[in-house]
C-alpha cells in the first residue's frame, strides 16, 4: 500500500493533498504548477488526465518535471513545461482552471515584486479556477522576525522571506475579486517559519 501510495502520489505538499481527498479539483482539466521544480506536485494530475503545465525560473528543473511527464503521461508535449516566471507567465488570459504555487511567492523582493507576481498567475486563471498557495508568513511568529524592508524579513531559520500575514492575505482575495475556498492555514515549525496555505478560487463574475 505504501509503495502504491508513493507510486501516485510522490512527495506531494500533504495541504494539496487533502484538497485532491475532499475532491475539489475533480472538474478541472488544466493545470499549471508555477515553480514546478522536480515536479513533485504533478505526479497526482499527470496519471489521471489533466492537461499540466509547469514553469521554473531553473532549466534543470524544468528538464527534470519534463522528464516525468514524458514517463507518467507520454502524450504530454514537452513544450509544457518551460523556463519562465512567475510574474512573466508565457500564456494567455483565463487559460488554467488550477494554479499551484507552492513555495513561490516568498522569494519575492519586495511588495511590487510580490504583487507582480500574484497578478500574474491570477490573469491566466479562468474564471472559477482555484489558486492554491503555500507560502511564507509572519502569523504566529510575528516577535520573531526581524524586518529588512519592503516586506522581507529574516526568520529565525536564518532564510530571508517575503512574509505575508492574513490581513494582506484577505485584502488580496478581495482586491482580485477572489474567494476563499478554504479557511487560511497557518503550520508552525518550532517557531523556526511558518507556512501558510492560501486558496482562492476567482469568481465566475
Amino acid at each position: 500500500m505504501q509503495n502504491n501510495l508513493q507510486q501516485l502520489y510522490g512527495n506531494i505538499d500533504i495541504y494539496l493533498f487533502d484538497q485532491l481527498l475532499k475532491g475539489r479539483f475533480n472538474d478541472c482539466r488544466r493545470i499549471l504548477d508555477v515553480g514546478v521544480g522536480g515536479g513533485r506536485n504533478i505526479r497526482y494530475f499527470l496519471q489521471n488526465g489533466y492537461e499540466v503545465y509547469g514553469v521554473d525560473p531553473q532549466a534543470a528543473a524544468v528538464e527534470s518535471a519534463s522528464r516525468l511527464s514524458s514517463v507518467l503521461s507520454p502524450n504530454h508535449s514537452a513544450d509544457n513545461f518551460m523556463v519562465a516566471t512567475a510574474e512573466d507567465l508565457p500564456f494567455p488570459d483565463d487559460f488554467f482552471d488550477l494554479s499551484i504555487c507552492s513555495a513561490v511567492f516568498h522569494f519575492a523582493s519586495g511588495h511590487a515584486h510580490f504583487d507582480a507576481m500574484l497578478r500574474s498567475v491570477w490573469r491566466t486563471l479562468k474564471p472559477g479556477g482555484y489558486l492554491f498557495a503555500r507560502l511564507a508568513s509572519d502569523i504566529g511568529i510575528e516577535e520573531l522576525v526581524k524586518p529588512l524592508g519592503d516586506g522581507v524579513y529574516l526568520l529565525p531559520d536564518g532564510s530571508n522571506r517575503y512574509l505575508v500575514n492574513q490581513e494582506r492575505l484577505l485584502r488580496y482575495t478581495e482586491e482580485l475579486n477572489g474567494e476563499l475556498f478554504e479557511p487560511i492555514k497557518t503550520t508552525n515549525v518550532q517557531d523556526l517559519r511558518c507556512m501558510t496555505t492560501w486558496c482562492v478560487r476567482k469568481r465566475l463574475v
